[in-house]
């Protein structure tokens, strides 16, 4: 394997890294290891999370999910937290937004006005099972606020003992605010004229009972021509102590909105990046295209019991409901563009000379359910000279989606160089009645063993095991075209050693099962869903509490799994959809997080891939870096508070991605990117409340990129990055 190393902040966090394994530590146990450092892990709390600014201690997905009972400097896996500080800095609105914080994390398919997705690691992840809120399933096609987070956590790589059947690259879990004493409201506005307004209020009515609502609404004036919208969104959190052993805690929030959506672009003939693309044009404008809309409500109800200081239980339901309605003048292909309609160059990219077709897609009243129940009990015991830590569980998860026959018409073609295309009539079809297309079933039983050996020694085991009934239906609902039924045992091991308290060194292994994908619709297979896929992670890592305030961390992965893509053959089509030859994914992570001195904050974070192919059958695909995964990616934030005015933050990023593969042959890339952020943050008072001012630009220098090359449905994109965007905003308690 062959990976750059002449990044300037990957050598600087190397450095760092190795200073940091080699030093000795700043404790004052160090000199002798402390036999109860080790014990500590059974003090953490089922729902405790503590952060310094930038720095968080835990996380839900290792506090009651796949690692135990642990915080973040004992868990054998790349977990980010994103902290409020952060998101209040940086004022993210999107999840595309919020990927930026991590170079490991990329956008896939993320359109504006639509849902987006993420890449992790290089791996799509899963809509329906890769999103969670407070660690329970939700849907991913829907627009996540923020607003209600209290942070963002992001598990980097397999999920399998975690989630059950989902894709590899990880998981996304969003953590509710909880009841406090806190009132607040935000103003704000950004360059493009968007008017934005949100309230947090919380307290405590009682010693026992405490609640927390948060609102927000927002008119969109998008960079993108002819894109307004507009979201408004409400949540309540509440914490009831029932009594000194048992809590409750209820979540809830609903949110609406409304933007159209906007096409990406696609290579000219399948091989060329269009020479001169605009981040503000909407292809295929069409007047009479609606806006999506999208409705979606969320809620997460968790029980905790503490039977005695060793053992608890914890019984935990989600459910998560998001209609979408479905409208797009899309800009797709080019089969009845002059250049294409012969058949000379591949129907579904651009022709060569920027034409494409526009189609009239209507989907109204798409509606996708999880519903999910879990129930883990906790505790701890010893066995001689072992101590042990277990997670006993089991969980349910149900997934429908009901759909109308659409409407996907062709209305006529348009250019790329036009700022708009001709107006073309829609089409005078309309959409079917609903029926139910899709019904899963996932049930599962799960259990962890954390083992102390000694003082410095720990091993996890565990396993889940999982069965899953799943069904698809034609649009009618009555003729059923798939049934998978399959039982699988996923486990997960790792090994810890800790020669001292800040420092962590571990290595692991895991296991993942997710879905086969879906052949494209232009495969001589289309529609047909290939069988699951079997991937396998090991991983090894180092953590460092280089002080109380700031953490560093590193790690090695390689995930394997077989390869799924569109082979060319000598069928009518030119490719089949097929599952042949392995991928491998093999990278080294860098991240640091905190506090460097009274004055400057930050995170940092590196991630260099290789992700190729081997043993497929199409030898011009192998030996090539895959679509939409940049070798390289680094992202680093800072914020230093002013000696001269301590009331005033200097706030600045600094993002790069090298160059992007596009396609399979490694012949085609987009450039790569550097893109600076930077913003202000002021602090004061104004008749005895609180007041924080905030100001952030995101590409500062309004550079022009390519953020994302990814696909969906089998066939790939380009989305160029936003241009420069100022926020403003100011909350005032009250």
């Amino acid at each position: 394997m062959t990976l750059p190393h002449r990044h300037p902040l990957a050598a600087a966090l190397v450095s760092a890294l190795a200073l940091a394994a080699a030093a000795p530590s700043h404790a004052a146990d160090d000199a002798t290891h402390d036999p109860a450092q080790a014990k500590r892990l059974g003090a953490v709390q089922v729902t405790a999370t503590t952060g310094k600014g930038y720095r968080a201690e835990s996380s839900q997905v290792d506090t009651f999910g796949s690692f135990g009972n642990a915080p973040l400097h004992d868990t054998p896996a790349s977990v980010t937290v994103i902290t409020r500080d952060q998101l209040d800095d940086r004022q993210p609105r999107t999840l595309s937004e919020l990927a930026r914080a991590d170079a490991a994390v990329g956008d896939n398919y993320a359109p504006v006005g639509y849902y987006q997705n993420l890449a992790i690691r290089g791996f799509v992840l899963d809509l329906a099972t890769a999103y969670r809120l407070n660690d329970m399933t939700i849907n991913g096609e829907q627009l996540t606020p923020l607003e209600d987070k209290q942070r963002v956590e992001i598990l980097k790589g397999l999920g399998g003992l975690e989630a059950g059947i989902v894709a590899p690259g990880g998981l996304v879990n969003y953590v509710s605010k909880r009841p406090a004493d806190v009132r607040t409201a935000t103003l704000g506005t950004d360059s493009h004229g968007s008017r934005y307004a949100a309230v947090d209020i919380g307290g405590w009515l009682s010693p026992s009972f405490g609640v927390r609502v948060n609102a927000a609404h927002e008119d969109m004036h998008s960079y993108v021509r002819h894109t307004p919208g507009r979201r408004s969104f409400l949540s309540l959190a509440a914490d009831w102590k029932i009594s000194e052993r048992a809590t409750l805690e209820l979540d809830s929030n609903y949110q609406t909105s409304g933007q159209r959506s906007v096409s990406g672009y696609q290579l000219l003939g399948g091989t060329t990046i269009p020479a001169r693309p605009s981040n503000t044009r909407l292809l295929g404008y069409e007047p009479w295209q609606q806006p999506v809309g999208i409705h979606s409500s969320n809620t997460t109800v968790r029980f905790a019991y503490r039977f005695s200081e060793q053992w608890r239980a914890q019984l935990s339901a989600g459910h998560s409901h998001t209609v979408i309605d479905d409208n797009v003048a899309f800009a797709y292909g080019c089969f009845y563009a002059p250049q294409c309609a012969t058949g000379e160059y591949p129907g579904h990219f651009f022709a060569p000379n920027g034409d494409y077709d526009i189609y009239d897609f209507r989907s109204p009243d798409d509606t996708r359910q999880n519903d999910e129940v879990r129930a883990v009990l906790k505790g701890g015991f010893d066995t001689g000279s072992l101590s042990h830590e277990v997670s006993l569980g089991a969980s349910a998860f149900r997934r429908t989606l009901d759909q109308r026959p659409y409407v996907y018409d062709y209305v006529g073609t348009g250019n790329i160089d036009q700022v708009d295309p001709p107006y073309f009539a829609p089409s005078p079809n309309q959409p079917g009645p609903s029926a139910r297309t899709f019904s899963s079933w996932q049930r599962a039983l799960f259990a962890l063993d954390r083992v102390h050996f000694g003082t410095q020694w720990q091993l996890l085991a565990g396993a889940r095991f999982v069965r899953l009934d799943e069904r698809a239906y034609d649009d009618t609902g009555l003729v059923l075209e798939r049934h998978t039924r399959l039982s699988k045992t996923l486990p997960q091991a790792a090994v810890l050693w800790q020669p001292s308290a800040p420092l962590t060194v571990y290595a692991s292994y895991s296991e993942n099962l997710s879905l086969g994908g879906e052949a494209p619709y232009w495969t001589s297979n289309g529609g047909t869903i290939l069988a699951p896929v079997h991937s396998r992670q090991v991983e090894a890592g180092v953590k460092y509490e280089w002080s109380d305030a700031l953490s560093l961390q590193g790690a090695l992965y390689r995930i394997r799994q077989p390869y799924q893509y569109a082979q060319p053959d000598g069928s009518p089509a030119g490719f089949s959809f097929v599952q042949r030859g392995q991928q491998a994914h093999t990278g080294l992570e860098l991240n640091a997080a905190g506090r460097l001195n009274d004055r400057l904050r930050l995170t940092a974070s590196v991630n260099l891939i290789q992700a190729r192919v081997t043993d497929t059958g199409t030898p011009v695909y192998e030996g090539h870096q895959l679509i939409n995964v940049p070798r390289l990616r680094s992202a680093v934030y800072l914020d230093y508070r002013l000696p001269v005015a301590t009331d005033l933050s200097l706030l600045g990023g600094w993002r790069y991605a090298s160059a992007n593969p596009a396609t399979p042959d490694g012949r085609t890339h987009v450039p790569a990117y550097n893109v600076f952020d930077a913003g202000l943050r002021y602090t004061t008072d104004w008749s005895g409340h609180a007041m924080t001012w905030h100001l952030s630009v995101d590409n500062l220098f309004n550079r022009f990129y390519w953020r994302d090359t990814g696909s969906t449905g089998g066939d790939s994109y380009l989305y160029p990055g936003a241009p420069r965007l100022a926020r403003l905003s100011v909350t005032v308690g009250f």
